[in-house]
Order: structure tokens, then sequence, then C-alpha cells
């Protein structure tokens, strides 16, 4: 039997994850081990390795990296901190394949230690583009480090050969986040507003908002910005999902928190609201809006409209239901009118989701084993086109 690590750091990449790992733990010549790291360990976002053990998972490690700090020094510190403790969990587990999901930093820290270990990795999502966050080049330099890729459109399958990865392990299997929508039973509107403890009888907007970590010094600015408008559109409620640990993301949920006390009959805020409370958040909701990659990936299976600010996902693929716009209020508010118009309806009823597969986590899986069961060498070699 094959030892097989799914390494997550966040509430998001867990609600990906989670249908692949379950896969996973029902395969009989396939053995679950859970790596917890990153937010899933921090009080402040939400301790959220707790919904992971709800789900009946056994984490075998714990690595604690994540410094409190809201500065690029800190995010630094936190990969150091990182790869100390994912050596010492790799050569107590010793795992036959790394999963990894992404580009954020603590990945980055479980892929270099795997690399130095030895242990080939799958790496999902590779091949996109996100050319205002560090997270673009994190994600590049993931697959580079990679043996099995597995990404969500064919335009992300040809750019990660590209980066000169082999053809032959390269996979467009479609977005684990859209195969979820389609798989997971999700709560009734009824059901919803009892869990959120917060009245959504009335059209609502589902918020994200993620430092823009590319750039200096703009994300309060911004920020600031769409809160302006938000407070004009009386006729919306609010719920807000925080930012993550990037540098800069607790200025964010500081805003966030100042501003849900300024308007608790219309806006709410919360950490995490797990995999099927947010997907359900996102069936009911009127509008999504922030700069967040959910918006771009899992909203238009719902056909809803999506307005993305600024530049955090420019590059990646997208359907007609996204409306992209400039950081500066005018910008912002044009936008978020037209995108709950009549007009732009029509549209986003009328758009495909580009990030559809085909049974998504039974293809990474049957991949995974053959990979296995042929017993590649570690030695890769750069594909030239």
């Amino acid at each position: 039997m094959k030892k097989i690590c799914v390494v997550t750091g966040s509430r998001a990449e867990y609600g990906l994850l989670q249908p692949l790992m379950e896969k996973i733990k029902q395969d009989q010549e396939l053995i679950l081990q859970v790596i917890a790291t990153g937010m899933h360990l921090s009080p402040e976002f939400g301790l959220t390795y707790k919904q992971i053990q709800q789900d009946e998972y056994e984490i075998d490690a714990k690595i604690e990296c994540l410094l409190s700090a809201d500065t690029q020094t800190g995010v630094t510190k936190s990969i150091g901190m990182g790869m100390i403790g994912f050596a010492d969990a790799y050569e107590r587990l010793l795992p036959d394949m790394i999963i990894l999901l992404g580009d954020r930093f603590e990945i980055l820290a479980a892929a270099t230690a795997a690399l130095v270990a030895r242990i080939p990795i799958s790496h999902l999502h590779g091949g996109e583009l996100t050319e205002g966050a560090i997270d673009d080049a994190i994600r590049h330099a993931i697959t580079k480090m990679s043996h099995l890729h597995f990404t969500s459109t064919e335009v992300y399958r040809k750019r990660v050969i590209q980066l000169g990865e082999n053809s032959e392990h390269v996979y467009n299997v479609g977005a684990l986040g859209v195969e979820n929508i389609k798989t997971i039973k999700l709560l009734s509107q009824e059901e919803l507003q009892k869990m959120l403890e917060f009245d959504i009888s009335e059209d609502y907007a589902l918020i994200t908002f993620h430092p823009v970590t590319i750039e200096n010094n703009s994300t309060k600015k911004q920020f600031q910005n769409l809160l302006n408008v938000l407070g004009s559109f009386k006729q919306l409620k609010l719920i807000f999902t925080k930012a993550n640990a990037d540098a800069e993301g607790r200025s964010i949920n500081q805003m966030i928190d100042t501003f849900v006390d300024r308007y608790p009959q219309r806006a709410i805020a919360f950490a995490s609201m797990g995999q099927i409370g947010y997907l359900s958040a996102l069936k009911y909701c009127k509008v999504v809006i922030g700069n967040s990659s959910s918006g771009i990936i899992e909203a238009p299976s719902f056909n809803k409209p999506v307005v993305n600010i600024g530049d955090r996902q420019k590059g990646r693929v997208r359907s007609g239901t996204v409306l992209d716009c400039k950081e500066g209020e005018a910008a912002i508010l044009k936008a978020l009118t037209y995108a709950l118009s009549e007009e732009f309806e029509a549209i986003v009823l009328a758009s495909h989701n580009p990030y559809e597969g085909k049974q998504t986590s039974s293809q990474v899986i049957k991949s995974i084993k053959k990979y296995l069961l042929e017993g590649h060498s570690l030695k890769k070699k750069f594909y030239d086109r």
C-alpha cells in the first residue's frame, strides 16, 4: 500500500481537497496521511484543523509556522519555520507521494522540503496566473518541484508544459471546487440562515478581499474604496469572509470588523464558513464581490455575477460572469451597478464555467496510482516543446 500525504494550510484549500481525501481514505490500495499547517492552527483564523477532525480525518502532523506579524518579514520567517517542520514530519511519516494544491507560502515550504527529501509531488492548479500576488511566482516554483500536474483548464495544461514539464505527466482534469459543487449536498436557504444566525431573506452580497501582495501599501486603500461603495448600497445585505494570513491580511480583517460593528443589521463576517456553508452562501447570494479565486472558479457554476477588483486575479481564465474593474471607488461603483442590472443578468445566465471537468478527483487518484505503480525515477528532464 502506498502512503499519500495531503498537506493543507487553509480553510478554503481543505474544502477543495476534502472529497479527494475521502476517496484516498476509502481506496484499499492507498493510505491517507494528513498534515495541517498555517491558518488551520491559528485561533485568529478559527482553528479550522478542528473541522478536519470533525470530518473524521486523523491529522498525522501539525506544523506550526504562522507568525503573528502582519508583514513580509513575518511571512518569510513563516516559510523558514514551515520547512523545518515539514522536514521532521516527512522523516517520520515517510510518504510515497505528497499532494499540494495551489500557491500559498506554507505550500512552498512543503514543496521545498519534499524536494530535498526526494518525495514526489502531485500539484493541483498549476499553470494559472495571478499577476497581482506573489502567489504567481510561488505557484510556478512548485510546478518545477513537482512530478505530476493536475490543471483546471487546457490553457493551464499547456502553460505547465511550456514551463518544461513532461506532457505525459500533465493532466487537465478541471477544478476540484467545481466538482464539489456538483457532488456536495448544500444547505437550503433556511438551513443556511440558521447556521449563519443572520437574516438572508433579502438580497445579499458575498465578499472576499485578500491583500494584493505584489503591490506596496495599496491594500487598505483599495479595501476602503470597496467599503465606501458597499456603504451606499443599502438594498444589499453583506456577508464577509475574512482575508488570508498574507501580509496586510490582518489589516483587512480589522477593517471588516469595524464595518460590521457600524452596520450590524446589514453585515456579518466569518473567519471560516466551512466548505458547505460557503458554497451554500454562494448559491443564494445576489452578487460576489472582491478579488478571490472563488469568484473566478466556483461562482460561475451558480450563474452568479462577480465584481472582480484590481489585478490580484489578473491572468486567470474567466467566464462571462466576471466583471473586472479597477480599484478606485468610482470604478467599483460602476461595476457593481452593472453587475446588478437585468442586462448583465442575461449575460450571466448564458455563460459557461471553463473550469468544469469530469470526475476530477477520480482522475487525480487514478493517475497517482499509475505513476507510483510504474516506479518513475525522481530525475526530471526539461521537456522542450
